[in-house]
C-alpha cells in the first residue's frame, strides 16, 4: 500500500464510527499527479447526489507534463462502492451531527487508487481537550519509564 495523502485532522476532529474503502473515478492526468503524491484531502468531504457518493474539495495538483487536456484541481470525484455501502452512507448522511469524511488516499497492491472514508461524529471541545490531555500523559509516562 502506497499512501498518497492522509487527513490527520479527521481523527482529532471526529469520532470514527465506521470505515469504508472506495475506488475513485479519475482522469489520466489525475492518476499521474497522484503518483507524484501531489494531493491534499484535509478539506475534503463526502456528499450524496442522485443516489451516488461524491468526494468534494479534494485537491489534486495539475500534472506538469500535460498539455491542454489537464484536469481541474478541485473537481468533484465519484466514489465507487457497493450498493449496500452506498445505502448505508446515504442513511448516515441524513442524520444530523454525522459526517462522512475521507481519511486516507492510497494506491493498493494492484495499483488502483483508493480512498478510505469514514462515518464520523463531531467531537465537542471538551472531548478534544481530553484527547490532548491523554496524549500528553502518555508521553510523560513514556519519558518516566524510559529514565
Amino acid at each position: 500500500m502506497e499512501i498518497i495523502a492522509e487527513n490527520r485532522k479527521a481523527k482529532f476532529e471526529y469520532f470514527i464510527l465506521e470505515e469504508f474503502e472506495a475506488g475513485m473515478v479519475l482522469l489520466s492526468t489525475e492518476v499521474k499527479s497522484l503518483r507524484e503524491r501531489k494531493a491534499n484531502i484535509s478539506d475534503a468531504y463526502v456528499i450524496e447526489k442522485n443516489g451516488e457518493i461524491w468526494l468534494h474539495n479534494m485537491h489534486i495538483a495539475e500534472y506538469k507534463a500535460a498539455n491542454k487536456k489537464n484536469h481541474k484541481q478541485k473537481r468533484e470525484r465519484k466514489l465507487l462502492l457497493h450498493k449496500k455501502e452506498i445505502n448505508k452512507l446515504i442513511d448516515q448522511i441524513k442524520i444530523t451531527g454525522v459526517a462522512v469524511v475521507p481519511l486516507l488516499t492510497y494506491f493498493n497492491n494492484k495499483g488502483l487508487a483508493k480512498t478510505k472514508i469514514a462515518i464520523a461524529k463531531g467531537k465537542k471541545l471538551y472531548d478534544k481537550r481530553a484527547n490532548i490531555k491523554q496524549r500528553e500523559w502518555d508521553r510523560e509516562k513514556n519519558r518516566l519509564y524510559k529514565n
